[in-house]
């Protein structure tokens, strides 16, 4: 059985810096950039803490794909696509954390 995957976009306290990954465990994933575990990663760097947007996939190859997809668009279409699913850009987490 395969198992699935999530694209996700985090940003800042002042959402001014987007960060877009893939990850299989996207609670266990959130929690690691919430707590600097790579201390030397972009997310650590630009403390990107806020998950704003999160898409599901059947697969991992399809979310790798949205990924790879998502990360050529321009700023102002990826504020669109946040828009649509969470206009208050508002922190995702207690809701992933209950999972």
């Amino acid at each position: 059985m395969e198992k699935g995957g999530y694209v996700y976009i985090m940003t800042n306290k002042n959402k001014t810096t987007l960060y877009i990954g893939v990850t299989s465990d996207l609670r266990s994933r959130v929690f690691k950039h919430r707590q600097h575990f790579y201390p030397n990663s972009f997310t650590a760097k630009y403390n990107l803490t806020y998950c704003i947007y999160y898409e599901y996939f059947l697969s991992i190859q399809e979310a790798i794909k949205r990924e790879k997809e998502l990360k050529k668009w321009r700023r102002e279409k990826k504020v669109l696509l946040i828009n649509k699913l969470n206009p208050a850009w508002d922190d995702l987490w207690e809701a992933i954390n209950r999972w």
